[in-house]
Protein backbone atom coordinates (compact mmCIF):
# COMPACT_ATOMS: atom_id res chain seq x y z
CA UNK A 1 0.00 0.00 0.00
CA UNK A 2 1.52 3.73 -0.30
CA UNK A 3 2.57 5.68 2.15
CA UNK A 4 3.20 9.63 2.12
CA UNK A 5 7.09 10.20 2.86
CA UNK A 6 6.52 12.41 5.59
CA UNK A 7 4.36 9.57 7.88
CA UNK A 8 7.26 6.90 6.95
CA UNK A 9 9.34 9.59 8.49
CA UNK A 10 7.37 9.77 11.38
CA UNK A 11 7.03 5.86 11.40
CA UNK A 12 10.81 5.11 11.27
CA UNK A 13 12.77 7.99 12.84
CA UNK A 14 14.33 9.93 9.85
CA UNK A 15 14.32 13.42 9.45
CA UNK A 16 12.55 14.35 5.70
CA UNK A 17 14.27 16.42 3.25
CA UNK A 18 11.79 17.31 0.74
CA UNK A 19 8.24 17.19 0.16
CA UNK A 20 6.52 14.72 2.13
CA UNK A 21 3.24 14.05 0.29
CA UNK A 22 4.97 12.16 -2.36
CA UNK A 23 3.79 8.30 -1.39
CA UNK A 24 5.77 5.17 -2.19
CA UNK A 25 4.39 1.68 -2.12
CA UNK A 26 7.52 -0.51 -1.65
CA UNK A 27 11.35 -1.09 -0.88
CA UNK A 28 13.34 -1.86 -3.88
CA UNK A 29 17.50 -2.08 -4.66
CA UNK A 30 19.47 0.62 -6.62
CA UNK A 31 19.24 -1.84 -10.20
CA UNK A 32 15.89 -2.31 -9.75
CA UNK A 33 13.68 0.56 -8.25
CA UNK A 34 11.03 2.42 -9.83
CA UNK A 35 9.18 5.82 -9.07
CA UNK A 36 7.51 4.33 -6.52
CA UNK A 37 10.02 2.83 -4.37
CA UNK A 38 12.24 3.44 -1.86
CA UNK A 39 15.99 2.53 -1.24
CA UNK A 40 18.73 3.04 1.49
CA UNK A 41 22.51 4.25 1.53
CA UNK A 42 25.21 3.42 3.99
CA UNK A 43 27.97 4.53 2.47
CA UNK A 44 28.66 8.04 0.90
CA UNK A 45 30.45 6.42 -2.42
CA UNK A 46 27.50 4.99 -3.07
CA UNK A 47 25.36 7.99 -3.62
CA UNK A 48 26.10 8.57 -6.77
CA UNK A 49 24.78 4.97 -7.67
CA UNK A 50 21.33 5.76 -5.90
CA UNK A 51 20.95 9.63 -7.24
CA UNK A 52 21.42 7.39 -10.86
CA UNK A 53 18.54 4.80 -9.89
CA UNK A 54 14.52 5.78 -10.96
CA UNK A 55 13.55 5.18 -7.38
CA UNK A 56 11.07 7.61 -5.81
CA UNK A 57 13.17 9.00 -2.33
CA UNK A 58 15.87 7.48 -0.65
CA UNK A 59 16.97 6.85 2.93
CA UNK A 60 20.79 8.11 3.72
CA UNK A 61 22.88 9.36 6.49
CA UNK A 62 23.74 12.92 7.14
CA UNK A 63 26.04 13.00 3.58
CA UNK A 64 23.20 13.27 1.52
CA UNK A 65 21.55 16.49 3.45
CA UNK A 66 23.71 18.75 1.99
CA UNK A 67 23.66 16.77 -1.66
CA UNK A 68 21.43 18.07 -3.84
CA UNK A 69 19.41 14.55 -5.10
CA UNK A 70 15.84 15.75 -6.73
CA UNK A 71 13.82 13.59 -5.20
CA UNK A 72 12.90 13.32 -0.99
CA UNK A 73 15.32 12.24 1.13
CA UNK A 74 15.18 10.91 4.25
CA UNK A 75 18.04 11.48 7.23
CA UNK A 76 19.14 8.68 9.76
CA UNK A 77 21.64 7.73 11.35
CA UNK A 78 20.82 4.18 10.44
CA UNK A 79 19.77 3.85 6.84
CA UNK A 80 19.39 0.50 6.45
CA UNK A 81 17.47 -0.11 9.95
CA UNK A 82 15.28 3.02 9.00
CA UNK A 83 14.91 1.10 5.87
CA UNK A 84 13.79 -1.97 7.28
CA UNK A 85 11.52 -0.48 9.29
CA UNK A 86 9.87 1.25 6.34
CA UNK A 87 9.72 -2.22 4.62
CA UNK A 88 7.44 -3.38 6.85
CA UNK A 89 5.21 -0.18 7.12
CA UNK A 90 4.73 -0.95 3.28
CA UNK A 91 3.82 -4.35 3.74
CA UNK A 92 1.84 -3.92 6.28
CA UNK A 93 -1.64 -5.57 5.23
CA UNK A 94 -0.19 -7.17 1.92
CA UNK A 95 1.95 -9.93 3.12
CA UNK A 96 -0.87 -12.01 4.22
CA UNK A 97 -3.49 -10.16 1.77
CA UNK A 98 -5.31 -13.62 1.24
CA UNK A 99 -5.54 -14.54 5.08
CA UNK A 100 -8.97 -13.48 5.92
CA UNK A 101 -10.65 -14.19 9.74
CA UNK A 102 -12.49 -16.70 9.86
CA UNK A 103 -12.12 -20.63 9.95
CA UNK A 104 -12.27 -22.68 6.20
CA UNK A 105 -15.24 -25.12 6.08
CA UNK A 106 -11.95 -28.01 5.73
CA UNK A 107 -10.25 -27.17 9.03
CA UNK A 108 -11.08 -29.78 12.26
CA UNK A 109 -11.41 -27.00 15.20
CA UNK A 110 -12.57 -29.07 18.81
CA UNK A 111 -15.40 -27.99 20.47
CA UNK A 112 -13.09 -26.87 23.17
CA UNK A 113 -11.02 -24.66 21.46
CA UNK A 114 -11.11 -21.02 21.83
CA UNK A 115 -9.97 -18.86 18.41
CA UNK A 116 -9.65 -14.81 19.47
CA UNK A 117 -11.56 -12.33 17.06
CA UNK A 118 -10.16 -11.55 13.72
CA UNK A 119 -8.51 -15.42 13.78
CA UNK A 120 -7.93 -16.77 10.44
CA UNK A 121 -7.79 -21.14 9.95
CA UNK A 122 -6.89 -22.02 6.48
CA UNK A 123 -7.58 -25.50 4.54
CA UNK A 124 -6.79 -28.56 6.56
CA UNK A 125 -6.08 -27.06 9.64
CA UNK A 126 -6.31 -29.63 12.87
CA UNK A 127 -6.85 -27.57 16.02
CA UNK A 128 -7.25 -29.76 19.38
CA UNK A 129 -8.81 -30.10 22.23
CA UNK A 130 -8.67 -27.06 24.64
CA UNK A 131 -6.36 -24.79 22.58
CA UNK A 132 -6.20 -21.48 22.56
CA UNK A 133 -4.95 -18.82 19.51
CA UNK A 134 -5.40 -15.27 20.35
CA UNK A 135 -6.81 -12.07 18.33
CA UNK A 136 -5.31 -11.98 14.79
CA UNK A 137 -3.30 -14.57 14.36
CA UNK A 138 -3.26 -16.59 11.16
CA UNK A 139 -2.89 -20.43 10.62
CA UNK A 140 -1.72 -21.74 7.31
CA UNK A 141 -3.02 -24.94 5.60
CA UNK A 142 -2.06 -28.20 6.82
CA UNK A 143 -0.85 -26.85 10.19
CA UNK A 144 -1.60 -29.00 13.35
CA UNK A 145 -1.77 -27.41 16.58
CA UNK A 146 -2.07 -29.73 19.57
CA UNK A 147 -4.05 -29.92 22.59
CA UNK A 148 -3.37 -27.28 25.24
CA UNK A 149 -1.58 -25.30 22.49
CA UNK A 150 -1.73 -21.46 23.51
CA UNK A 151 -0.98 -19.03 20.64
CA UNK A 152 -0.69 -15.41 21.23
CA UNK A 153 -2.03 -12.42 19.09
CA UNK A 154 -0.88 -11.11 15.69
CA UNK A 155 0.97 -14.30 15.10
CA UNK A 156 1.83 -15.75 11.38
CA UNK A 157 1.80 -19.73 11.40
CA UNK A 158 3.14 -20.36 7.84
CA UNK A 159 1.66 -23.75 6.42
CA UNK A 160 2.26 -27.44 7.41
CA UNK A 161 3.62 -26.32 10.98
CA UNK A 162 3.35 -28.81 13.73
CA UNK A 163 3.16 -27.27 17.08
CA UNK A 164 2.64 -30.22 19.87
CA UNK A 165 0.86 -30.28 22.94
CA UNK A 166 2.88 -28.26 26.13
CA UNK A 167 3.92 -25.41 23.73
CA UNK A 168 2.80 -21.98 24.63
CA UNK A 169 3.58 -19.23 22.40
CA UNK A 170 3.81 -15.11 22.42
CA UNK A 171 2.37 -12.40 20.46
CA UNK A 172 3.63 -11.70 16.90
CA UNK A 173 5.57 -14.34 16.82
CA UNK A 174 6.14 -15.95 12.80
CA UNK A 175 6.96 -19.36 12.79
CA UNK A 176 7.85 -20.16 8.64
CA UNK A 177 6.45 -23.32 6.31
CA UNK A 178 7.56 -26.83 7.77
CA UNK A 179 8.72 -26.25 10.94
CA UNK A 180 8.23 -28.48 14.46
CA UNK A 181 8.25 -26.77 17.93
CA UNK A 182 7.33 -28.79 20.93
CA UNK A 183 8.60 -32.04 19.67
CA UNK A 184 10.20 -34.75 22.05
CA UNK A 185 13.89 -34.56 22.71
CA UNK A 186 16.69 -37.14 21.62
CA UNK A 187 16.76 -38.50 25.19
CA UNK A 188 17.23 -42.52 26.16
CA UNK A 189 18.97 -44.19 28.63
CA UNK A 190 21.00 -47.39 28.30
CA UNK A 191 20.32 -50.85 29.91
CA UNK A 192 23.66 -52.32 30.72
CA UNK A 193 23.21 -55.93 30.58
CA UNK A 194 20.93 -55.49 27.85
CA UNK A 195 22.61 -52.72 25.53
CA UNK A 196 19.35 -51.60 24.43
CA UNK A 197 17.93 -47.81 24.79
CA UNK A 198 15.06 -46.77 26.96
CA UNK A 199 13.55 -43.69 26.18
CA UNK A 200 13.99 -41.15 28.97
CA UNK A 201 10.50 -38.89 29.80
CA UNK A 202 9.81 -35.67 27.13
CA UNK A 203 7.20 -34.08 29.17
CA UNK A 204 8.42 -30.67 29.98
CA UNK A 205 7.08 -27.71 27.50
CA UNK A 206 8.50 -25.35 25.16
CA UNK A 207 7.86 -21.76 25.65
CA UNK A 208 8.62 -19.15 23.09
CA UNK A 209 8.38 -15.70 24.14
CA UNK A 210 7.23 -12.26 22.28
CA UNK A 211 8.37 -11.19 18.82
CA UNK A 212 10.31 -14.03 17.85
CA UNK A 213 11.22 -15.78 14.22
CA UNK A 214 11.53 -19.02 13.32
CA UNK A 215 12.39 -20.30 10.27
CA UNK A 216 11.16 -23.02 7.64
CA UNK A 217 12.07 -26.94 8.81
CA UNK A 218 13.33 -25.65 11.90
CA UNK A 219 12.96 -28.03 14.83
CA UNK A 220 12.65 -27.24 18.60
CA UNK A 221 12.51 -29.82 20.96
CA UNK A 222 10.70 -29.42 24.25
CA UNK A 223 12.20 -29.81 28.00
CA UNK A 224 12.68 -33.01 29.43
CA UNK A 225 11.29 -32.57 32.75
CA UNK A 226 11.52 -28.72 32.81
CA UNK A 227 11.30 -26.52 29.64
CA UNK A 228 12.73 -24.75 26.48
CA UNK A 229 12.84 -21.30 26.19
CA UNK A 230 13.07 -18.98 23.28
CA UNK A 231 13.14 -15.39 24.68
CA UNK A 232 12.09 -12.16 23.13
CA UNK A 233 13.29 -10.69 19.72
CA UNK A 234 15.23 -13.59 18.92
CA UNK A 235 15.26 -14.50 15.31
CA UNK A 236 16.33 -18.26 13.90
CA UNK A 237 16.59 -19.55 10.80
CA UNK A 238 15.39 -22.45 8.35
CA UNK A 239 16.78 -25.79 8.98
CA UNK A 240 17.59 -25.06 12.97
CA UNK A 241 17.94 -27.70 15.24
CA UNK A 242 17.43 -26.41 19.20
CA UNK A 243 17.45 -29.76 21.92
CA UNK A 244 15.85 -30.22 24.82
CA UNK A 245 16.37 -27.95 27.82
CA UNK A 246 17.81 -25.38 25.56
CA UNK A 247 17.34 -21.66 27.47
CA UNK A 248 17.75 -19.12 24.44
CA UNK A 249 17.89 -15.33 25.59
CA UNK A 250 17.03 -11.99 24.43
CA UNK A 251 17.55 -10.75 20.65
CA UNK A 252 19.67 -13.92 19.48
CA UNK A 253 20.41 -14.31 16.12
CA UNK A 254 21.14 -17.85 14.74
CA UNK A 255 21.90 -18.57 11.39
CA UNK A 256 20.76 -22.04 8.92
CA UNK A 257 21.93 -25.76 9.94
CA UNK A 258 22.89 -24.65 13.46
CA UNK A 259 22.33 -27.70 15.88
CA UNK A 260 22.17 -27.55 19.29
CA UNK A 261 22.22 -30.53 21.52
CA UNK A 262 20.46 -30.54 25.23
CA UNK A 263 20.64 -28.38 27.95
CA UNK A 264 22.39 -25.31 26.26
CA UNK A 265 22.27 -21.81 27.67
CA UNK A 266 22.63 -18.99 24.71
CA UNK A 267 22.62 -15.74 26.44
CA UNK A 268 21.63 -12.29 25.57
CA UNK A 269 22.88 -11.23 22.19
CA UNK A 270 24.41 -13.98 21.01
CA UNK A 271 25.27 -14.33 17.27
CA UNK A 272 25.69 -17.57 15.93
CA UNK A 273 26.54 -18.24 12.04
CA UNK A 274 25.90 -21.08 9.42
CA UNK A 275 26.17 -24.76 10.57
CA UNK A 276 27.73 -24.10 14.08
CA UNK A 277 27.26 -26.70 16.32
CA UNK A 278 27.59 -26.83 20.39
CA UNK A 279 27.49 -29.69 22.73
CA UNK A 280 25.65 -30.65 26.22
CA UNK A 281 25.58 -28.24 28.75
CA UNK A 282 28.07 -25.40 27.10
CA UNK A 283 27.12 -22.02 27.54
CA UNK A 284 27.47 -19.20 25.62
CA UNK A 285 27.21 -15.36 27.46
CA UNK A 286 25.94 -11.84 26.47
CA UNK A 287 27.00 -10.97 23.07
CA UNK A 288 29.38 -13.51 22.14
CA UNK A 289 29.45 -13.41 17.96
CA UNK A 290 30.64 -17.60 16.75
CA UNK A 291 31.52 -17.87 12.98
CA UNK A 292 29.65 -20.09 10.69
CA UNK A 293 30.83 -23.83 11.47
CA UNK A 294 32.42 -23.23 14.79
CA UNK A 295 32.09 -25.40 17.43
CA UNK A 296 31.74 -25.93 21.12
CA UNK A 297 32.50 -28.79 23.35
CA UNK A 298 30.30 -29.85 26.20
CA UNK A 299 30.32 -28.07 29.15
CA UNK A 300 32.39 -25.28 27.82
CA UNK A 301 31.60 -21.59 28.35
CA UNK A 302 32.16 -18.83 25.55
CA UNK A 303 32.73 -15.05 27.29
CA UNK A 304 33.68 -12.08 26.49
CA UNK A 305 30.76 -9.64 25.07
CA UNK A 306 31.54 -8.26 21.38
CA UNK A 307 34.33 -10.48 20.93
CA UNK A 308 34.14 -13.26 17.76
CA UNK A 309 35.07 -17.05 17.88
CA UNK A 310 35.90 -19.34 15.22
CA UNK A 311 36.84 -22.93 14.53
CA UNK A 312 36.49 -26.14 16.51
CA UNK A 313 37.17 -25.26 19.24
CA UNK A 314 35.90 -22.35 19.24
CA UNK A 315 38.38 -19.96 20.12
CA UNK A 316 39.15 -16.31 19.84
CA UNK A 317 39.41 -15.37 16.02
CA UNK A 318 42.86 -13.31 16.41
CA UNK A 319 44.26 -16.81 18.29
CA UNK A 320 42.68 -18.69 15.39
CA UNK A 321 43.80 -16.86 12.52
CA UNK A 322 47.42 -17.00 14.06
CA UNK A 323 47.17 -20.80 14.22
CA UNK A 324 46.07 -20.71 10.88
CA UNK A 325 49.14 -18.59 9.86
CA UNK A 326 51.90 -20.51 12.00
CA UNK A 327 50.67 -23.88 10.28
CA UNK A 328 50.85 -22.09 6.71
CA UNK A 329 54.44 -21.33 7.28
CA UNK A 330 54.76 -24.93 8.74
CA UNK A 331 53.77 -26.02 5.19
CA UNK A 332 56.14 -24.12 3.66
CA UNK A 333 59.36 -25.37 5.41
CA UNK A 334 58.18 -28.98 4.35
Amino acid sequence: MKRPLQQIAEGVGARLIGDGSVAVSGVASMQSAGPDDLVFVEDEKHLAAALKSRAGALIAKEFAASVPCGRPVLISDYPKLAFARAARMLSEGSQMEDWHGGVHPSAVVHATAVLGPGVCVKELVVVDARAQIAEGTCIGAGCAIGEGVVIGSACEIYPHVTIYPGTTIGDRVIVHAGAVLGSDGFGYVRDPKSGQYEKFPQVGRLVIEDDVEIGANTTIDRGALDETRIRRGSKIDNLVHIGHNCQIGENVVIAAQTGLSGSIVIENGVVLGGQVGIGEHARIEEGVMLGGQGGVLPNKVLRGKGVAFWGTPAQPLREYLKQLATLARLAKKD
